[in-house]
């Protein structure tokens, strides 16, 4: 029996609202939209870090970062932190192709024999010995096999890649090197993980023009921006990547040039679908598509991520099993962490004991999931080392600096509640039953209290369990 083969999507910052199974059936996605309807749908699939390098970091490892080392971005994955592909039979055939931003950017590691980098940006942060003047494979690409030279410097920085025509882009790019890999590799087991650096910013791409902003609706929480009086750190996020929008048909605009970003990954993603299934390899293959972080993207008037509203922690999650041809769903929430030892089960390898997460197999078929998730955050990661001077009404510099470095512990539970525990009393408690957009924060109010107590020791168990050491005083 031949073995099961592993494709791998992933996207980054890319909300889970953004496809047909999660509610919006405005934007245009008709490749993932057609995955989702023969998929196994995760209702509730969230992050254990939102923001890059953190996040990928579990995706990659089943390990919190915590316990992986990538507790910030750019921080390398140690080399004795194993990822999947290291877990799989030697006769598999690995690729990563894409965003990588677990160190080392551009050269092939961890497991992964095949590998195509896009990134040039990380050079600083190479280990010592990597030549910094190398170029990644889709400069050199596009350089010397495309004949672009950059507007200026060595290679085609992100915002200049961004304004180049679409046959030219990282994604279409990815999507015929992929489709090469499985061309090669029809004949043996392989594991293809395919990262796209959209719809992250700069938020523009060949198809700004795509949706009309006028024809964007707003967040339904878009007239809520966080509270000033215990939310220092959402508004520092507010403050420093939201300045620029200072009007709704702005926030349009910007959601409008999102929406064409994720239907840009669509068109690419299918092409790699069609060649899976043109190649007879899609009855023997698990298809994977999720992302590493959301974005909130006009939700609270704030932009990017960093945060604990849905719109940040909560993303895309689609698995096809070979053979499937309905779509499943699994209600309640689950965590990223498990994605390593559910695809290793289901791939019929074993599942190393020193794994953090649990296998979500069997929720396939039960339809629902009754776990705790944890969501941790872990320091500044590299915002603004001095208050903003719109936030000098708020707060002093003393406690905006507490605010950027607090440790928050986040619990989302299966009968509904978000209960984030603030080390400097920031915390955030919302009813997602009565509450799904978060606009109403009762962790002030005391005959919550109790309840708060009690979340803060299931989070402290979980702390115990998984050897995470961020103190987190009684409430």
């Amino acid at each position: 029996m031949p073995r099961t083969n592993l494709l791998f999507l992933y996207t980054d910052e890319q909300r889970f609202d953004t496809l047909a199974c999660y509610g919006n059936t405005q934007i245009e996605m008709p490749n993932l939209n057609r995955l989702a309807q023969r998929a196994v749908v995760f209702d509730q699939a969230y992050v254990s870090q939102p923001v890059c390098t953190p996040s990928r970091s579990t995706l990659l490892t089943g390990l919190y970062p915590h316990t992986n080392g990538c507790t910030a971005n750019n921080l390398p994955l140690p080399a004795e932190v194993p990822c999947l592909p290291e877990m799989l039979p030697a006769d598999y055939a690995t690729a990563h192709y894409g965003k990588w931003h677990l160190g080392d950017e551009i050269f092939a590691q961890h497991g992964f024999d095949d590998w195509r980098a896009i990134e040039d940006q990380y050079a600083e942060h190479y280990s010592e010995g990597k030549p910094r003047e190398q170029l990644s494979h889709y400069q050199q690409w596009l350089i010397e096999e495309k004949g672009q030279l950059p507007p200026k410097g060595r290679y085609f920085d992100r915002n200049q890649a961004a304004r180049l025509s679409e046959e030219l882009s990282k994604p279409a790019y990815l999507a015929q090197e992929s489709i090469r890999f499985l061309q090669e590799h029809r004949d043996e087991p392989f594991a293809l993980y395919v990262n796209f650096l959209e719809p992250h910013m700069p938020f523009t791409g060949p198809r700004d023009e795509q949706y009309d902003p006028d024809a964007i609706p707003l967040p339904p929480n878009f007239e809520t921006p966080p509270d000033g009086s215990n939310h220092v750190r959402p508004l520092a996020n507010h403050h420093k990547w939201s300045r620029r929008f200072d009007t709704e048909q702005k926030w349009r605009a910007l959601r409008a040039r999102y929406w064409g970003l994720c239907s840009q990954v669509d068109t690419h993603a299918g092409r790699i679908l069609d060649a899976l299934e043109a190649l007879g390899l899609a009855e023997n293959t698990i298809v994977v598509f999720t992302s590493d972080h959301g974005d909130m993207m006009g939700s609270h008037q704030m932009l990017a991520k960093t945060v604990m509203y849905q719109e940040s922690v909560r993303v895309p999650m689609l698995v096809r099993l070979p053979g499937q041809s309905a779509q499943r769903r699994v209600a309640g929430p689950v965590s990223q962490v498990d994605l390593v030892p559910t695809l290793l089960e289901w791939m019929g390898q074993p599942i190393p004991s020193h794994l953090q997460g649990q296998s979500l197999a069997s929720l396939a078929d039960a339809g629902r999931c009754d776990r705790d998730v944890f969501i941790e955050w872990n320091g500044s990661n590299g915002a603004e080392d001095e208050r903003p001077d719109s936030l000098a009404d708020l707060c002093t510099p003393e406690q905006y600096a507490r605010a950027m470095a607090d440790a928050v512990r986040t619990i989302v539970t299966p009968d509904g509640w978000r209960f984030s525990f603030s080390p400097m009393g920031q915390h955030e408690l919302y009813n997602l039953n009565d509450d799904p957009y978060e606009t109403t924060n009762l962790a002030g109010r005391p005959e919550q209290r109790a309840r708060m107590r009690e979340l803060r020791g299931r989070i402290v168990a979980w702390q115990r369990q998984t050897g995470d050491t961020a103190a987190l005083p009684e409430v």
